[in-house]
């Protein structure tokens, strides 16, 4: 199955420059999934091709219009459902939710601007509103490829290992172990010895508690989520209490 994945947006060059490159690139080569880039301009009414207007009520700032956003829908009615709108007042766009969206046949997201989006615009026609973090940026662009990337990343045939997004940070409700790489030494800081030891059963556990180890420093409300340490969990931070990495990165 190809998944469908439609744009609204101004900047549709934006969307489409990013989406033809690295992982994203190579898995629309290979038919993983396919993008439908809809420029809100195109369903504009005017010569200036207007797509913003003041707020009613003052205030500052301009308000991208309902009606090209409704238009662009009733021209393409192919287009993928859900219509996520990207808002900083939707719900958080986390690994679960990227899951979510991989299994589908395929989705719609709406780039916002300008101050927002003519709420009867999200009212009448987007299923959902989702934000990547508590920041506000210019455009809904960006948020989008965050999406994108992150929905993309876990279908099959996405990347060179299928199983690379099976072993990443969140992928299990923790942040990632520590990585390392040749050489063996960098300015007289050594690879842990236990990756050197070839004894992957021991590399396993200790790559699990490092997860854990490190999850519990940063993100202990992952750890929360989870509902607390399971009791497998608990012995591997018993068998390696101390952090085998450079302290900066503990």
């Amino acid at each position: 199955m190809t998944l469908r994945v439609d744009v609204l947006t101004l900047f549709p060059d934006a969307i489409a420059n990013y989406a033809s490159t690295s992982v994203l690139g190579r898995a629309s080569e290979r038919d993983v999934w396919q993008l439908h880039l809809h420029d809100l301009r195109d369903a504009t009414d005017d010569v200036h091709r207007t797509v913003d207007d003041t707020p009613f009520g003052g205030g500052a700032g301009m308000v991208l219009r309902a009606e090209p956003i409704l238009r662009t829908l009733d021209e393409h009615v192919d287009i993928a459902r859900p219509l996520l709108a990207l808002t900083p007042s939707g719900r958080a766009f986390t690994h679960v939710v990227a899951k979510e969206l991989s299994a589908l046949e395929g989705f719609s997201l709406l780039c916002g601007s300008y101050e927002g989006i003519d709420q009867r615009a999200l009212d009448l026609a987007v299923d959902d509103e989702v934000s990547i973090g508590d920041f506000v940026l210019a455009g809904g662009e960006l948020a989008a490829l965050c999406v994108i990337e992150a929905v993309v990343r876990l279908l099959p045939g996405a990347l060179g290992n299928d199983e690379s997004s099976l072993d990443e940070s969140f992928s299990d409700g923790l942040l990632e172990y520590p990585h390392y790489t040749q050489p063996a030494d960098v300015r007289g800081v050594s690879v842990p010895e236990i990756l050197r030891s070839g004894d992957h059963a021991r590399i396993a556990r200790w790559r699990r508690a490092q997860a854990l180890h490190r999850t519990i420093a940063r993100r202990p409300d992952l750890i929360a989520a989870r509902g607390g340490l399971s009791e497998a969990d608990a012995a591997l931070l018993v068998e390696f209490p101390v952090l085998e990495a450079n302290e900066r990165n503990g």
